[in-house]
């Protein structure tokens, strides 16, 4: 099977979705929009209308070839999938492309698809039409659990030091670094809130393992995928309700979701006071590359 995967970004979560299925022995050719796209954690830099122009006649070139299936990752692409009519066309969304302002566009196009895939059960609210749910993975031989004084050792961290981990920059307002802030003051413990950014993806397990807890504190997620990260590696997270937290931490030893400043400052304090882990790990094999490979294979041969 020759699959042609159609995406505006060459983030971590669609990179592994590639490596899943060319472990299930699919052939895959992908097709980036050109440009200039960053969405690291400082700010998010996003591709111009000349670029999505520029995408359009490289997709022409690729459909005279014989694929089997043309996948459409993210909203942007569908348009580029949907005049593609002698096979089978899916579209995966990724989530501010449904819940955000190109949710009307995206819903509507989506009814073009032979099948649609959404990567978290709290997305199908906003999309009516009948969809599958393929979770993203994560790669669960990196994101695994590393002796914490290892990984302060790899970070360069000090060891008597407790660390609560911010896994954003600062300046971003959905991240709502401000309240993260307030609770580490409303902590009895002596803690130190660290920020993550700019870090290279392979390095992010190292200092997950390092921390004592991961502190998320945002006003809205379609994820966030840092979430199965730090529970991989068996890091308690503590967490407002947004995403798809809730759903991914509900049977997790020592991690919380809170709802309030003090609430946020209890739970860590405990965390911090009693030195434990979670058992998160227990998950690894739901969330690995290989369950997901498996669940698209299964989806593209009931089209074919």
């Amino acid at each position: 099977m020759h699959v042609l995967q159609l995406t505006n970004s060459l983030r971590p979560f669609f990179n592994n979705q590639i490596y899943s299925l060319r472990k299930q022995d699919i052939e895959i050719t992908t097709l980036c929009v050109p440009g200039q796209h960053t969405a690291d954690n400082e700010a998010i830099d996003r591709r111009s209308i000349a670029d999505y122009f520029q995408f359009y006649p490289d997709v022409l070139q690729h459909a005279t070839k014989s694929y089997d299936i043309i996948h459409a990752n993210h909203g942007l692409t569908a348009p580029y999938a949907i005049g593609q009519p002698h096979r089978p066309i899916v579209l995966t969304l990724w989530g501010s492309d449904l819940v955000g302002k190109l949710g009307p566009v995206s819903r509507r196009l989506s009814y073009f698809f032979d099948e649609v895939i959404l990567p978290s059960e709290n997305m199908s609210s906003s999309l009516p039409r009948q969809h599958a749910t393929v979770p993203f993975p994560i790669d669960t031989e990196k994101f695994r659990p590393i002796p914490r004084h290892k990984a302060r050792e790899f970070v360069n961290w000090d060891d008597n030091q407790s660390v609560v981990l911010f896994p954003a920059a600062k300046s971003r307002p959905v991240k709502n670094y401000a309240l993260a802030e307030k609770v580490i003051k409303e902590m009895d413990q002596d803690v130190e809130l660290r920020t993550l950014s700019n870090v290279p993806h392979d390095k992010v397990p190292y200092y997950m393992n390092a921390s004592d807890a991961v502190l998320i504190t945002s006003r809205r997620e379609t994820g966030p995928m840092v979430v199965k990260e730090a529970a991989a590696c068996n890091v308690p997270v503590v967490s407002a309700d947004v995403g798809f937290t809730a759903q991914v931490l509900e049977d997790i030893t020592h991690s919380y979701i809170c709802t309030s400043p003090p609430e946020f400052a209890a739970k860590l304090d405990r965390i911090v006071e009693t030195n434990v882990r979670s058992d998160g790990s227990k998950k690894s094999k739901e969330w690995s590359t290989t369950r997901m490979g498996e669940q698209l294979v299964s989806l593209y041969q009931s089209l074919l």
